[in-house]
């Protein structure tokens, strides 16, 4: 007994670092050694967190694809493989599943017998159970695996032993993926995986050559199942095809596709089976919008490029080619337009019109009040926005490219110019963001009344508030009360005068109605003061003085400063 407690205590003192299990494990002995400054222990660092977007690559395999290549495919299917897929996830067996050998089978017995164990279907495709012997169990459907393992065991147990068997694991298999896809190989997962699991490993298909319509699950010569991805896409169905160790998902070329713009959800690039293809079968795929009403087709005949139109009430008989292209257009005029009415006034504020109404048909329908000003309309259209700001985009471009291409003579001009594009250019971002109001001028207009209205107007009846506003490049901007023994240079001196950056022979009076005055030079500023009445809701922009060695550019400048000022009643500051 003393040299078996001496040779315990020498085992312990040359016990390796990390305590591990040992046969004396029974005795109560732990072998292992006590951490010390001498041999610290050491601690497995955290696992750093898995990437949102990225697939945890695989020991022996290649690095992660990358998926953006599927994002921006115009192919329809193709955004389906972004690596969500590719990631492992808890097993789940379904009824049919069949077991195959491998699969790791929970068994208990209780009763006169106690038995608890994880046991392996062997390569015969026996279940060998203790005092039962070998159960045949491959192909055996999951729902049927307790009958089967309760019959045999049945056999040798008469009484009092009863048994319980389920599927605890899934085979472990490698799948080849072969064919049209972005990374061709061979892929760990199990039997149970679904066919996206091993297409996402393998990049997903490739939207330029693969099929969509009919993947391959091979088994040597046999094909044991094709599967039709839009079935997924479309409708949620896909078939549940058990792998085993070997087999091949294979992606055939892609068949002939068309491709599908304008008014439809799916705007994509529509693979489509051998045979008649029509646009109402593919209007069932692009899912057009409630105001599509025709189609555009173009037939791509080598060279030449036929344009057909047709209604998509005839799309049953328009049959369709590979390399077609087709747009949903809406060829159908507006039965009614909408108009709103906004402001100081006692009627309604929406107006549900017949199409072709004119202004002055809607005026009599605005009941005014005492407070509205009725002879400064304004009238607010999108389509006038839309062109302003193009206009300005237009202009800003120009001043762009002046500012990039303007010459230089020495290398100190060369610096100087350098440092002004930079400034030019930083104020060419800020007024990109500038949008303009779209406004009508229509208070002067002698034809105003025959004004056609279009859907989404907006008249705005001003209000009488006496007011005069004063913003741009003075000290405090400012709404000022209407005095009309004041000039204009007393509503600036008003809003606390100009700035450092001001230039105060440039200033322009934005009216209520649309109109404006502009000034330049200080002499006919100063000249005209007596003539200017400025009147109750004018707006007075004082715009930012230019500081710039090229002429053109100073001119571009100015040109869009007053651009600005007028059709968005905001100064841009240098």
């Amino acid at each position: 007994m003393p040299r078996l407690i001496v040779l315990l205590l020498w085992m312990v003192s040359f016990a390796p670092l990390h305590a591990q299990e040992s046969p004396f494990t029974g005795l109560g002995v732990t072998l292992g050694a006590p951490a010390t400054s001498e041999s610290p222990r050491q601690e497995l660092p955290p696992a750093p967190p898995a990437e949102a977007d990225t697939v945890e690559p695989v020991a022996g395999q290649a690095p992660p694809f990358d998926y953006s290549v599927n994002l921006r495919s115009n192919v329809f299917g193709a955004q389906l493989f972004t690596g969500s897929f590719a990631r492992a996830g808890a097993t789940r067996f379904n009824p049919d599943y069949a077991v195959a050998v491998g699969d790791r089978i929970q068994v208990r017995f209780w009763g006169g017998f106690d038995y608890d164990a994880l046991l392996e279907v062997d390569p015969k495709g026996n279940l060998f159970l203790p005092h039962v012997g070998p159960v045949p169990v491959l192909g055996v459907r999951n729902q049927d695996l307790q009958r089967v393992v309760e019959s045999a065991v049945a056999r040798v147990f008469r009484a009092n032993v009863y048994s319980y068997a389920t599927l605890a694991a899934a085979q472990p298999v490698r799948v080849f993926v072969g064919g049209n896809v972005n990374r061709p190989g061979l892929y760990n997962g199990t039997s149970m995986d679904s066919l996206l699991h091993y297409l996402d490993q393998a990049g997903g298909i490739d939207a330029e050559r693969g099929t969509f319509l009919a993947v391959q699950v091979k088994r040597g010569e046999t094909v044991r199942a094709e599967v039709d991805l839009y079935d997924f896409l479309l409708e949620g169905r896909m078939p549940l095809v058990q792998l085993a160790d070997g087999d091949v998902i294979f992606v055939p070329p892609r068949r002939a596709t068309v491709l599908v713009d304008g008014l439809v959800e799916n705007a994509k690039r529509f693979e489509f089976r051998d045979g008649a293809f029509t646009v109402d079968e593919l209007a069932r795929l692009a899912k057009p919008k409630a105001q599509a009403t025709h189609v555009r087709v173009v037939r791509n005949s080598g060279s030449i490029r036929n344009v057909e139109y047709y209604p998509l009430a005839e799309g049953a008989g328009i049959t369709l080619n590979g390399g077609d292209e087709l747009v949903f257009t809406a060829d159908k005029k507006p039965g009614t337009i909408t108009v709103r009415v906004e402001g100081e006034h006692q009627s309604a504020q929406e107006y549900v019109l017949p199409y072709g109404t004119r202004l002055g048909e809607l005026l009599p329908r605005i009941e005014f009040s005492e407070r509205s000003d009725s002879g400064s309309l304004q009238l607010f259209r999108d389509s006038v926005r839309l062109r302003q700001k193009q206009m300005l985009d237009t202009a800003l471009k120009s001043l762009e490219a002046a500012a990039l291409t303007a010459r230089s003579g020495t290398s100190d001009e060369a610096r100087l110019r350098k440092e002004e594009a930079e400034l030019l250019l930083a104020w060419v971002d800020r007024a990109r963001d500038v949008m303009p109001l779209g406004q009508v001028l229509i208070a002067s207009a002698e034809q105003r009344d025959s004004l056609l209205l279009e859907n989404g107007d907006v008249l705005r009846v001003p209000k009488r508030d006496g007011l005069v506003l004063v913003s741009g490049e003075v000290l405090f901007p400012n709404a000022i009360a209407h005095d009309t023994s004041l000039a204009l240079e007393d509503y600036v001196q008003r809003a606390g005068g100009y700035t450092q950056n001001a230039d105060v022979a440039r200033i322009v009076i934005a009216h209520r109605d649309g109109s404006f005055d502009e000034f330049k030079g200080r002499g006919s500023l100063f000249g005209r003061e007596k003539t200017l009445v400025v009147i109750p809701g004018d707006e007075i922009l004082v715009l930012p003085k230019i500081d710039v060695k090229s002429r053109q550019i100073w001119k571009d400048m100015t040109q869009i400063l007053y651009q600005v000022a007028v059709s968005a009643r905001v100064v841009v500051s240098m």
